[in-house]
């Protein structure tokens, strides 16, 4: 959830800088009490985990994917879910 928005105008570079701050919490406590419960952990069809939008958008913007380009972005989502460092985010721990 966006918590704050400030823009700031930089002079040396001659840019409008958006600095935008999440709280992700939520969406940490949602994945927590979803590993707890097993929701999502039967026949074929597993939730692998739950990702907050802007991180994907930040993801995206880092890889140099474009939103449109889906196989791209899937990709994307597939590689950072599975790498580790975003365990927290992960719901059901196989690999897809």
């Amino acid at each position: 959830m966006k918590i704050k928005e400030q823009v700031h105008f930089d002079k040396k570079e001659n840019k409008i800088i958006v600095a935008k701050t999440y709280d992700n919490q939520d969406v940490l406590d949602r994945a927590e009490n979803l590993r707890k419960g097993k929701h999502g952990m039967t026949g074929e069809n597993r939730l692998v985990g739950t990702i907050p939008m802007h991180v994907i958008q930040t993801w995206c913007k880092e890889a140099g994917v474009k939103w449109s380009d889906l196989e791209a972005r899937k990709e994307i989502v597939r590689k950072n879910i599975l790498s580790g460092e975003f365990d927290k985010l992960r719901v059901w721990k196989g690999t897809f």
